[in-house]
């Protein structure tokens, strides 16, 4: 058989300034419009001039798929500005912005992130929260490489560098209310209570904009064991579900719980079973003011899981190596107990399954990692990485809230990825005419109409009011 040699006579040129290569990225950037965001970052952000464009070059490159400051340089190629609404800034450019970024200049872009969750739940945007609402609150590792990068170059207790974000999400729906950056040596507990007070508050702005009444929940894990955090729950009459530390006096209690107190988790591995104590916490805590707290501590559900010890790490723990049976049986078995206290009533095996929920704060930190630009972070300065970190997390929200707003999610753990594939990652070529411009999109895009109709609803929304 011989070769036609088709694809060695195509000619391929780059020199047509009216092709888009992301056209769908109009959505994401009608939706920023709306909220006011351009108008925030104006405001509130003050290094250097142009820093609103600077800032969405950002955002809009991480919603194209760019990962690092060079990636920019894709919006600049044909008339990708012309579905952006702005001038896109250089690579260069972006990053000696990033590199002139103070903490103050990080926390005013928090504050545009706080605003923009503000306005986002006045349009709508959060009505697709569970009942009650949930905040799940964790924290995660962005490794790094080398010695260059502030607050990177210590090695941390897993053997590597780099930092300890910690992220609020908002369960149900996977938008991010909040996060901090943080020294890769940071304890799982530092900075923790700050940041569920400063998270506990937006939400409640939030609610406060969409008119939104109801109970609130926050689950967290052991990291987050501090009376400081029940505290800040209390105080804003929000419930808790959160992981407890099994030391000392705990771990004799639980072990000396009967059998027969033990009830059986049939979705769970043969085996598990959980049990709910009595329980008062921080009974010798002496920081935290008396009238947050019953007495000296605070009395509530300890409810604990077990779990069958795993045949390998039975036998490592006991020092023994060497091939383990799976068919042999112990004698005696031994379990691994996971408890957790929590304010909130119902069945203890529904709220097991209910505190177990908050592994879905990982789809949320997945997407952010490797949907958009936290896997890594691309500068040496702190002030920049934390600005940065903002940044990756407006871009995701704007993901999520155009898919909602837009009726084009079809779960709510869609990623950015099924979104970009299917709306905004679609070609396209503009057309200029005395009267206007057009997009015209590529015939047979199996999503158009969803795109069509998403973009009509989002030009739909009303201007913020202030």
């Amino acid at each position: 058989m011989s070769a036609s040699h088709v694809l060695d006579r195509l000619s391929v040129t780059a020199d047509d300034a009216s092709l888009i290569a992301g056209a769908g990225l109009v959505l994401p950037a009608t939706l920023g419009r709306r909220l006011g965001l351009p108008e925030l970052l104006d405001t509130q952000v003050t290094a250097g001039p142009h820093a609103a464009q600077k800032c969405l070059t950002v955002i809009h490159s991480a919603l194209a798929g760019g990962d690092c400051i060079d990636d920019v340089d894709a919006l600049r190629a044909g008339a990708t500005a012309a579905v952006l609404g702005h001038r896109v800034a250089a690579p260069s450019t972006v990053g000696t912005f990033l590199r002139s970024m103070s903490w103050g200049h990080a926390r005013q872009l928090d504050a545009v992130a706080r605003r923009l969750v503000v306005r986002a739940a006045a349009a709508g945007a959060l009505a697709g929260g569970t009942a009650p609402v949930v905040v799940d609150i964790d924290a995660t590792l962005v490794e790094t490489y080398g010695l260059a990068k502030a607050g990177a170059r210590q090695v941390m207790r897993t053997g590597r560098r780099g930092y300890h974000p910690l992220v609020a999400v908002l369960a149900g729906t996977g938008d991010v209310l909040h996060a901090r950056l943080r020294r890769g040596r940071s304890n799982d507990a530092t900075g923790a209570p700050s940041f569920v007070a400063e998270t506990l508050a937006r939400l409640e702005q939030a609610r406060a904009a969409a008119d939104r009444s109801g109970p609130v929940v926050l689950r967290a894990d052991s990291g987050f064991y501090l009376a400081e955090v029940l505290a800040a729950c209390r105080r804003r009459g929000v419930g808790f579900s959160i992981g407890a530390r099994l030391l000392g006096r705990m771990r004799a209690a639980i072990t000396a719980v009967p059998e027969h107190r033990w009830t059986p988790l049939p979705y769970f591995e043969p085996g598990a079973a959980v049990a709910e104590l009595d329980w008062v916490v921080f009974d010798q805590h002496r920081t935290t003011p008396a009238s947050n707290w019953r007495g000296n501590g605070l009395r509530v559900r300890l409810i604990v899981r077990r779990t069958p010890t795993p045949p390998g790490i039975r036998e490592r723990r006991a020092g023994r190596t060497g091939r383990v049976d799976p068919a042999q049986q112990e004698l005696f078995p031994t379990f691994e107990y996971h408890p957790f206290i929590t304010d909130q009533p119902g069945d203890l095996v529904e709220l097991d399954a209910f505190h177990r929920g908050h592994a879905e704060v990982e789809l949320a930190i997945r997407d952010l990692k490797y949907g958009f630009g936290l896997n890594h972070l691309p500068s040496g300065r702190f002030g920049a990485n934390q600005a940065w970190l903002v940044l990756q997390t407006i871009a995701h929200n704007l993901a999520r809230w155009t898919a909602r707003l837009g009726g084009i999610a079809a779960t709510a753990r869609q990623t950015v990825k099924t979104l970009r594939r299917r709306y905004l990652a679609v070609p396209a070529r503009l057309i200029r005419h005395a009267r206007g411009q057009r997009l015209r999109l590529p015939t047979g895009w199996p999503w158009a109409t969803g795109l069509l109709t998403a973009l009509t609803r989002l030009r739909a929304l009303p201007e913020p009011a202030g």
